[in-house]
């Protein structure tokens, strides 16, 4: 078993199309943690979505499959079935010839999604860069730094500097028409 390179064979040579989805999705996870660009990123969450839809076609093919419409001898409702008689059930070899639909169609749901979501996130991206001149991860972060440090000196000016606190003026009681003070 061993000697004739059995199990290397079953293992690379007859499920290659899987270890390159493996690489793939490799890569693309890769791409998604590692780099600091945003289009990068992009870029690898598109090559990891390319290796799960590739992943799940393989899956759904079949040998000798046909597609999943009804050949015309099988037509419950074609002319053959009226020739017989009326519309009957396929037997399971008849079955067999057909390949499963499903994981095709989820993957053609998969694939509007990836887009939709590739390009909404280039849109995000192009209004970052607008908005901040950079699409780099740690450019960004520190820019965002900044501005929430001015943003909260601008709301508590008066808890950052302790010497500011002393030079205030005591707030004066305002006094009502009826004579009453008021705090």
């Amino acid at each position: 078993m061993f000697e004739d390179g059995a199990i290397l064979n079953e293992l690379f040579l007859e499920r290659l199309n899987y270890l390159i989805y493996v690489v793939l999705l490799l890569i693309g996870l890769y791409a998604m943690i590692a780099k600091n660009n945003l289009i990068k990123k992009l870029i690898g969450m598109s090559v990891f979505q390319t290796a799960i839809i590739l992943f799940y076609v393989s899956i759904g093919v079949k040998e000798d499959a046909t597609i999943p419409i009804y050949l015309p001898e099988h037509d419950p409702h074609g002319e053959h079935a009226h020739a017989r008689g009326g519309p009957e059930a396929l037997s399971r070899g008849q079955v067999a010839t057909y390949a499963n639909p499903l994981p095709h169609v989820l993957m053609l749901t998969a694939i509007v999604v990836g887009v939709a979501t590739l390009g909404l996130a280039l849109a995000v991206s192009l209004r970052i860069y607008q908005g901040y001149g950079t699409i780099e991860e740690d450019e960004l972060l520190v820019k965002l730094e900044r501005e929430d440090a001015r943003t909260r000196k601008a709301e508590f000016p008066v808890a950052d500097n302790p010497k500011v606190e002393s030079q205030r003026k005591p707030v004066a009681k305002r006094v009502s028409k009826t004579g009453n003070s008021k705090k």
